[in-house]
């Protein structure tokens, strides 16, 4: 039986599951046990809490966005003792302010290594070797942040690492992944908080048979698979170059048209966040985007929305992609009565494949060909 009709409960079904299992630790580069959960990302870090701690562990969240600070709601929920260590929107929270707050009885400390409402990334390997010294574990959502940076699980002491299904990975949202260290699965023997869905003890046994404890989405986890077969073909080196050189370019582009970047120190190779020109409101950037062109990107969130718009190249996103996307950006601000040069932008992705293609040999692999062709 082929297909989304693939009952989750067969042969033919296990044997995928396991081959998923095994392909995502490869890919993620981690000797650690990986579990995939039916849910949204938001899952995942839920399951990290819930399976990790005890009502009145101390904990800390670095938090510089809207998916920061839903790690400090997610914390407070479940009855932690949370330091919040907090960053300006579009910054990121240094190594150096984690490594204060570290004390001998905090027990976690929970980061975005890619803020996406702001464009910003942590730098999460400095946070994870300062993690590594104490006792405590470091949870990572890298949703975002995997197959668009690198992220070096085992050797950066990064004890859970999540990922969705949605981002880099190229297929319909609906399934979180996490890695899990020893060090992690050590701190569940003694957690205490309730779980029942989320209960990764019980996922990791049915696992091991090729199972997940409750009913699977197989569709998305046949998805899954030919993603993981495609990011294997091309390495995810080359996903994740292909993520920042677009990232570059996208930086580029909007230096040529006097845009103003978000996260100028620390930018993401996930989302590039942009402000909008004075007098101009980006909700009416990404509402032209969507109905002149049938593009979408998206608003700011929270306080930003309406102050900033994001632009994503990940996964299939390919060069040419980009053109369109900028040139598309350029005749929106032009009709909005924003001074800009048209085909400037466009001129400054041009020159970053140029500069590529006269470097690198694998231009093709890394900023189009073979992902525009998938």
């Amino acid at each position: 039986m082929l297909g989304a009709g693939m009952h989750h409960r067969t042969q033919d079904f296990r044997n995928v599951f396991l081959a998923v299992l095994a392909d995502l630790k490869q890919v993620m580069g981690t000797a650690n046990d990986v579990l995939v959960l039916v849910a949204s990302g938001t899952g995942a870090m839920e399951a990290s809490v819930t399976n990790c701690f005890s009502a009145g562990d101390r904990v800390i969240v670095c938090t510089a966005g809207k998916f920061g600070e839903r790690w400090v709601e997610m914390t407070r929920a479940y009855g932690l003792d949370v330091i919040v260590l907090e960053a300006p929107y579009g910054k990121a929270v240094s190594a150096e302010a984690l490594e204060k707050a570290l004390t001998p009885d905090v027990k976690g400390v929970f980061v975005q290594a890619s803020e996406t409402s702001t464009g910003a990334v942590h730098d999460v390997r400095a946070m994870g070797e300062a993690v590594q010294k104490t006792g405590a574990i470091f949870v990572v959502d890298a949703i975002t942040g995997l197959g668009t940076m690198p992220l070096y699980i085992d050797s950066w002491g990064l004890d859970i690492v999540i990922g969705g299904s949605q981002k880099a990975f190229m297929v319909p949202p609906g399934l979180a992944f996490l890695s899990i260290s020893p060090k992690a699965w050590a701190h569940m023997e003694r957690a205490k908080l309730p779980r029942y869905y989320f209960d990764l003890k019980r996922e990791k046994k049915y696992a091991a048979s090729g199972e997940s404890a409750w009913t699977a989405s197989t569709a998305l986890m046949l998805a899954l698979n030919e993603a993981l077969q495609y990011i294997k073909s091309i390495g995810m080196a080359t996903l994740i170059d292909n993520a920042e050189q677009l990232a570059r370019a996208t930086r580029e582009a909007c230096h040529a048209l006097g845009l103003e970047l978000f996260a100028a120190e620390n930018p993401s190779a996930s989302v590039t966040a942009v402000k909008a020109p004075d007098g101009l409101d980006s909700g009416v950037v990404v509402k032209e985007f969507r109905q002149r062109f049938g593009a979408i990107i998206a608003n700011g969130q929270g306080e930003m929305k309406g102050r900033i718009f994001r632009i994503a190249h990940l996964g299939y996103f390919d060069v040419a992609d980009l053109f369109a996307v900028i040139a598309e950006l350029e005749l929106i601000l032009y009709a909005n009565g924003i001074p800009v040069t048209l085909g400037a932008g466009v001129a400054a992705v041009q020159r970053v494949y140029a500069e590529i293609a006269i470097t690198d040999k694998t231009t093709d692999k890394i900023t189009g060909k073979e992902l525009a062709n998938v």
